[in-house]
């Protein structure tokens, strides 16, 4: 409080003039309490926000549960929560006694939880936290793995192509004709030695064969071939003996001995497909290219020795005055090579169509 003394010698107008005087002094200066605060507030200001501006991103939690598909809890699963986001990007969790998981101080914004269980098939959520939410994710369920099993059902080549070669034995041109050497199934087994001997002798042995050999032995009796044979039913016999022996020979050398020497396949591998310039080249070349047992194409050796061993084997019992020298065996030998190359070019565009049984066959090597 301030105290004013007036003396009594003072006249009055003066003091009231020199306290007017001194109240607006008072008023009109400034005053360092009042500046003081004013300072300290604007320091405060500042400082907040500072502070403000250091506060970490708003937050807020994530839990949730696993069960198995029985609906039991899931213990001990692992539980990653991803935040593309985030600076930590992924933090870990693993589920409790109760198979419940949760992720406290969660960045907000967009998550991902992956969960996985020895066993059992991970699961993936995707959600959104909001800044102060404590989100619950519906439950997690994880299943037991579907498994694939592959169940190749097939049969070993040697089995199978027991099963071609007797399919292949039943083939017979318009049902009577013997027509075995033929595969209607481009990919078809590999033969052995004893499929290659059974199939030459299916032939050779065939009663269409005999029966064909006599009527050919009849034909030459008839035309006086051989003539040194005689007639009668003798040169008939020496005549059909030497037919079926050529048959016989060259059945066994050209179609089992020596593919199972050579490993390569007697048969003629029926192509039709592609133009008939294609498959008319393809079938006159069946006389001296073949399929080798490792199903790959390569010149027919066993053909062409075949042939040749063949006409030797007629040469040495063909009647003396029917010989015809060296040059005889080696045009015989042709002929045999083009009667091969006839035969492939009657297979493709002939017996194919006459053929009983082809199809049966053909469905039967396509689905072992």
């Amino acid at each position: 409080m301030l105290f004013i003394r007036w003396r009594s010698d003072v006249p009055l107008r003066t003091v009231k003039a020199n306290a007017a005087v001194l109240v607006l002094a008072i008023f009109t200066l400034p005053s360092p309490t009042w500046s003081q605060q004013r300072d300290t507030a604007k320091s405060q200001k500042s400082g907040a926000s500072a502070k403000a501006a250091e506060l970490p991103q708003h937050t807020g939690s994530v839990t949730g549960q696993v069960v198995d598909q029985s609906g039991a809890q899931v213990v001990g699963a692992a539980v990653a929560l991803t935040q593309a986001s985030a600076e930590a990007g992924k933090v870990d969790a693993t589920t409790d006694e109760d198979g419940r998981f949760v992720f406290y101080s969660v960045p907000a914004g967009d998550f991902e939880l992956t969960v996985s269980f020895p066993g059992l098939t991970s699961q993936k959520f995707s959600g959104t936290v909001a800044s102060g939410q404590h989100l619950v994710t519906p439950v997690i369920m994880m299943v037991i793995p579907t498994q694939v099993t592959e169940v190749h059902v097939g049969v070993p080549p040697e089995e199978l192509a027991n099963e071609q070669i007797k399919q292949q034995e039943k083939q017979r041109v318009f049902g009577v004709v013997p027509n075995f050497y033929v595969s209607y199934t481009p990919n078809a087994a590999p033969l052995k030695a004893k499929h290659k001997f059974g199939l030459a002798w299916k032939s050779a042995s065939d009663p269409i064969t005999i029966a064909g050999v006599g009527f050919f032995a009849g034909i030459d009796q008839a035309a006086d071939r051989w003539g040194a044979y005689g007639q009668g039913a003798q040169g008939y016999a020496k005549r059909f003996g030497a037919t079926y022996g050529n048959v016989f020979a060259a059945t066994f050398i050209g179609g089992a001995v020596m593919p199972s020497i050579l490993r390569q396949d007697p048969r003629y591998f029926y192509k039709g497909t592609g133009s008939k310039k294609s498959r008319f080249l393809y079938a006159l070349a069946s006389s001296v290219m073949c399929k080798g047992d490792n199903g790959h194409w390569q010149p027919n050796y066993s053909n062409v020795i075949g042939s040749f061993a063949g006409a030797g084997i007629q040469y040495s019992y063909t009647p003396a005055n029917d010989r015809q020298g060296s040059n005889g065996l080696v045009g015989s030998a042709l002929i045999r090579l083009g009667e091969t190359s006839l035969a492939g070019v009657l297979q493709e565009f002939v017996f194919s169509k006459l053929t009983k049984t082809k199809g049966t066959q053909r469905a039967s090597m396509n689905n072992p």
